[in-house]
Parts: C-alpha cells; sequence; structure tokens
C-alpha cells in the first residue's frame, strides 16, 4: 500500500473517533507502529496498538461473541476502519509490545483534541530509505503471503507450527462454485449475489469438495451447511477473513483442520491457509462447535 494510502486510512480513523460513538467512546489511547512510523514509502498494513476500556454492553457482546466463537473485536474494528483494508490492530497489547522492544508513536489519548492527532501524524516525515520493517513471526510455510496476514496471526501460526506442530499449507485459490447441491443452497441462502463472502465461502467449499472433503462434516463461517446434522462430527471449519480465528485452536485440539480464506473483495484473488493438526491431536473427540443460526443474508 502507498504511504498516502495509509495516510488517507488514518486521517479517516481519526474522523471517525471524533464522533465518539460506541464502541469509539471506550478507545483509550491509539499508537502506531511498525514501516509507516519509519516512514516508508511503501507500506504492508498500516499497525496500530489499541488500549481501551469495557462498559456493560461491550462484556455482553464479548460474552456472546465467547459463546458463538465469534471474535469480540469486529465490531472495534470496523468501527476503527469502516470499509478501509490494509489495517492490523492490536488491542491492549501495548506492554507486550513495549516488552519485545517495540517503537510505539502515541497518536491519540483521551482527553486530547482530536486536532492533536491529526498534527502528530502530519508530523511523521517519509523517508525514501527507509524501507518496509521486516516481519516478524514468519515461517517458510506462510512467507510468500506474510505481508497479508495480521500480526496477532504471524504469532498465533508461529506457535501452532513450531510449539504444537500444526501444517499449514498456503494457496491461491481459484473461483469455484461447489458441485454440492447442500453447498450451493447454503450459500445462496446465507450471503447476497455481490458479497466477497459468497465468493470466499463458495470457492472454499469447491477446493474442500475436490480434495474428496465430506461437505456434511464441514462448518462455513459459524454454521452447519444443514443444522439438521449439527451433532454430527466436524472434520473442518471454514472461516472468512479471520472472524472466527480466535477459536482456531479449539477446533485444532479436538483433531478438527482449519480452512482460512484471507479477507476478500470482489474482485482481487483469494488465497487462503489450511491449517491441520499434528498427530498428537489425531483422534481426539469431536469439539461441541457453536453454529450461528438465523435466516438472514450476510454480507
Amino acid at each position: 500500500m502507498k504511504r498516502e494510502r495509509a495516510t488517507t486510512v488514518l486521517r479517516e480513523m481519526l474522523d471517525r473517533l471524533e464522533q465518539d460513538t460506541w464502541p469509539l467512546n471506550l478507545v483509550e489511547e491509539i499508537y502506531l507502529f511498525g514501516s509507516y512510523i519509519r516512514g516508508a514509502l511503501e507500506v504492508g498494513d498500516v499497525d496500530i496498538v489499541v488500549q481501551h476500556t469495557t462498559d456493560e454492553r461491550w462484556r455482553q457482546d464479548s460474552l456472546d461473541a465467547m459463546f458463538s466463537g465469534r471474535d469480540s473485536y469486529v465490531v472495534m474494528r470496523q468501527a476503527l476502519r469502516g470499509r478501509r483494508r490494509g489495517v492490523s490492530f492490536q488491542f491492549q497489547d501495548r506492554s507486550a509490545l513495549e516488552g519485545e522492544g517495540i517503537e510505539l508513536l502515541l497518536l491519540w489519548r483521551r482527553g486530547e483534541p482530536i486536532d492533536l492527532a491529526r498534527q502528530r501524524l502530519a508530523a511523521i516525515p517519509p523517508d525514501p530509505a527507509a524501507g518496509r520493517a521486516p516481519r516478524d513471526h514468519v515461517l517458510p510455510s506462510y512467507e510468500a503471503i506474510a505481508d497479508m496476514l495480521p500480526r496477532p496471526v504471524r504469532i498465533d501460526l508461529h506457535r501452532l507450527c513450531t510449539t504444537d506442530g500444526a501444517t499449514v499449507s498456503v494457496f491461491p485459490l481459484p473461483d469455484a462454485q461447489p458441485h454440492s447441491a447442500a453447498a450451493a443452497a447454503h450459500v445462496d441462502e446465507r450471503w447476497a449475489l455481490d458479497s466477497p463472502l459468497r465468493r470466499a465461502a463458495a470457492a472454499a467449499l469447491a477446493h474442500l469438495e475436490s480434495t474428496g472433503q465430506d461437505l456434511d462434516h464441514v462448518e462455513v463461517h459459524g454454521r452447519y451447511l444443514d443444522y439438521r446434522k449439527k451433532d454430527e462430527a466436524i472434520e473442518c471449519f471454514i472461516d472468512l477473513g479471520w472472524r472466527y480465528w480466535r477459536s482456531a485452536t479449539r477446533y485444532l485440539d479436538d483433531g478438527q483442520a482449519w480452512f482460512e480464506v484471507l479477507p476478500a473483495t470482489v474482485r482481487q484473488p483469494l488465497h487462503a491457509l489450511h491449517i491441520t493438526p499434528s498427530a498428537r491431536w489425531q483422534g481426539r473427540p469431536g469439539s461441541a462447535a457453536f453454529p450461528r443460526a438465523g435466516g438472514r443474508k450476510d454480507r
């Protein structure tokens, strides 16, 4: 991403913070780190640390997310970045990052005028010699797409591979439609024709189908293909754009695979990660997954 575009993303985020609507009224501090504050003219993601407080609504939403297997920070991310991509958020991680010796630059602190944050942003000078910061927690298995992975995900993958012995396969995911009538009906029922999630789900289902995976044993973005078969053992969870990533370890611990489609657009090429548990995980009883029921189309 060009530096000019990254700056626009940050300016728009500050405009949203100024409105101080929920959950942005919970944000206490915003820090920047990585290539952008070094002045790089090309950045992968804009790396942002968010420190925040909580309220009763946040606690209830987090509890609901935990029981449904969702990432409780989805609402906060969307509120901060809007429809923009190319932003990597880390929440409540200031102390951990400082402990790693990573330089953080304060952008905004509650009680300060947003204009002060705009001045701090404008004062970060571009440096053609800076180059992009090297990515940490990168292994050869996912090195080719490391720039597309948020830092917390890279940390998780590094642990899964080096400590737990998981296997990670990375590959471009061609557009395709599943042959299974149940899979096609599931995609039609959940997503509008122009939804990037529909495109990603169809491609993931078609790929797994082509490998011989029984789609009756696949959970798609929090739901079963057929809710009547919810008690059947799940063999693979398809996640779209990191929405349920925080549940990945639970599935792998239960001997199930995890198929992650990186955040999709309408036209850009799709990429996927297929994570399979190590031999020591195999044979454990299946997980009691938490389906997300309902009949509305998801965007």
